[in-house]
């Protein structure tokens, strides 16, 4: 489930956490990583459990309704289309989705004011209409429903991500990625679908796996290393004034130049750029992209790069 790009970004945290507390053993930052990976799968059976917490929301409504003392005809005869969604029963009765919930003890319960908020957006929305009063509906009309779900309010409440922010720290940076992979665990739902339907694993494979472990270790070991090697390609620059990130993005490229045979060059050098724009300061990008374009050539010229397979090296 965890992509590689999210990897580097929670090792980029764990190294500037590191960095910044000279006590922190690499153990220690190695376990805190995997926390954090684990914490994002957290987020994603979460996250996957939505729909079926809302459903309840829609639910109540309606047995409100009918316990009215003059109930409308309406009221006694609902539209029970999304309360009976089948992809949100599907959900409901998962068995891999609901033992990670138990054993993890992941729950909605004190959220219940956010839950009828995104319900009431839900129910104001053109989709959601077109939805409820379809003459007839195939179940890609109600897997599309729930796709419309995440798309449409859940991925756009900012709400939501700060609330669940407030319960942990590691899912900052967590949340798009997380909805991400929550809608294509929804896509890939069929019909024949039952109780068993196979949720995403946390890593890819074992080379995910230790690849995370890898980029972190190699990073810090190097760490010494690292730096006297960035100081001969920022002579222009007092290393101790270059942004602490921008520093540790490049090592963690070095790393994955040197320490990464499989891994082609321009994947490593997109990679952190983006990183660089997304986390450091708005020229760092640009400066992340020279330096390590700068090292690269020299690193492939005199052969420190080594890449195995065809084509690796570009």
């Amino acid at each position: 489930m965890i992509s590689r790009r999210i990897i580097r970004t929670k090792v980029m945290h764990i190294i500037y956490a590191n960095l910044s507390n000279s006590g922190k053993s690499i153990q220690q930052s190695e376990q805190e990583l995997l926390y954090s990976v684990n914490k994002a799968y957290d987020l994603y059976h979460l996250l996957l459990a939505l729909p079926v917490e809302i459903a309840k929301i829609a639910e109540e409504r309606i047995d409100r309704a009918k316990q009215k003392k003059m109930p409308t005809h309406e009221d006694l005869n609902p539209n029970m289309r999304f309360v009976q969604n089948p992809v949100v029963g599907l959900l409901r009765e998962n068995n891999a989705l609901n033992d990670y919930i138990e054993e993890h003890k992941l729950n909605w319960i004190n959220h219940y004011e956010i839950l009828k908020k995104l319900y009431q957006e839900l129910s104001e929305t053109d989709f959601f209409q077109e939805y409820m009063n379809k003459e007839t509906v195939s179940y890609n009309d109600h897997k599309k429903f729930i796709e419309n779900l995440y798309y449409g309010i859940i991925i756009p409440s900012e709400e939501l991500e700060d609330e669940l922010g407030e319960l942990s720290i590691y899912w900052h940076d967590d949340f798009n990625f997380v909805c991400s992979m929550v809608i294509k665990t929804i896509k890939k739902v069929k019909e024949e679908s039952g109780e068993n339907y196979r949720l995403m694993n946390l890593y890819k494979d074992d080379e995910d796996l230790q690849f995370t472990k890898n980029l972190l270790r190699k990073t810090l070991v190097n760490h010494t290393e690292h730096q006297n090697v960035l100081v001969k390609y920022t002579k222009n620059w007092d290393i101790e004034r270059i942004a602490m990130l921008d520093n540790i993005i490049m090592e963690m490229a070095l790393t994955e130049f040197i320490s990464f045979p499989s891994i082609p060059v321009k994947v490593t050098l997109n990679e952190y750029i983006d990183l660089a724009k997304y986390y450091s300061t708005k020229k760092s990008s640009t400066f992340v992209n020279g330096i390590l374009d700068k090292m690269l050539q020299d690193f492939q010229s005199d052969e420190r790069i080594k890449k195995a397979g065809r084509g690796l090296q570009n």
